[in-house]
């Protein structure tokens, strides 16, 4: 590797994580917004979603310069290809975490606190986990931490599907909650998303690390 090739790379490095560390803190604001119903932290999240689609953008355009530049092949090649894969699901990351700030704006709103209790089963801590996770696999090059992560995809899921069918017969039995009901589904299905998303990190930084595709793939 030549020596412009290997800076343009570490400013790359440090680019695409200063992009992770962002879209992870949006995340927890968004679901303490929500679990606390707070307002101004919600709309903080919305308003910070501008400057991750600058450095989204700014990320892009590295990697296509140091294609162009550089022509770069093996593991630099595919470190290229998979920070492009990365940074997509980062941003879509960040809009996910912008759609749960803007339920909690809204349930903040709610006169009617609701009695109906729906439980997530910690699925918060569990996707926080995945995305804090797949970025340590990232940074420290770790196949392993990104197969667990990978891994962790199924339990996300199946939280959704309970909150699903606990909010079905919530509004059976609260018709007068729909509206938060409603509003904690689509938390539940934003949740499941960055899942998903993180989920597809871990198996950009398997491909970076062995050239390894696993996507459609079973958890052995």
């Amino acid at each position: 590797m030549s020596v412009h090739l290997h800076n343009a790379i570490e400013s790359l490095k440090k680019r695409i994580l200063a992009l992770g560390s962002l879209v992870e803190e949006s995340v927890s604001m968004a679901l303490i917004a929500a679990e606390k119903r707070d307002m101004v932290l919600a709309q903080k999240v919305i308003d910070g979603d501008t400057t991750i689609d600058t450095l989204e953008v700014e990320v892009e355009e590295e990697c296509l310069k140091i294609l162009a530049l550089h022509q770069p092949v093996a593991t630099d090649l595919r470190f290229i290809v998979a920070v492009l894969k990365i940074n997509n699901d980062l941003e879509r990351i960040g809009d996910l975490a912008c759609n749960i700030a803007s339920r909690a704006r809204k349930m903040a709103s709610l006169t009617n606190p609701g009695k109906a209790h729906i439980d997530f089963q910690g699925a918060e801590t569990k996707v926080r986990t995945m995305l804090r996770k797949s970025l340590e696999a990232l940074v420290n090059v770790d196949a392993d931490l990104a197969k667990w992560v990978w891994a962790q995809d199924d339990q996300i899921d199946e939280i959704n599907r309970s909150v699903h069918k606990q909010v079905i017969q919530a509004l059976k039995e609260c018709p007068e909650d729909v509206e938060r009901l409603i509003l904690l589904l689509s938390v539940s299905r934003n949740l499941e998303r960055i899942g998903d998303h993180s989920t597809n990190i871990a198996e950009d930084i398997l491909y970076m690390v062995g050239g390894e595709i696993v996507r459609h793939s079973k958890v052995e």
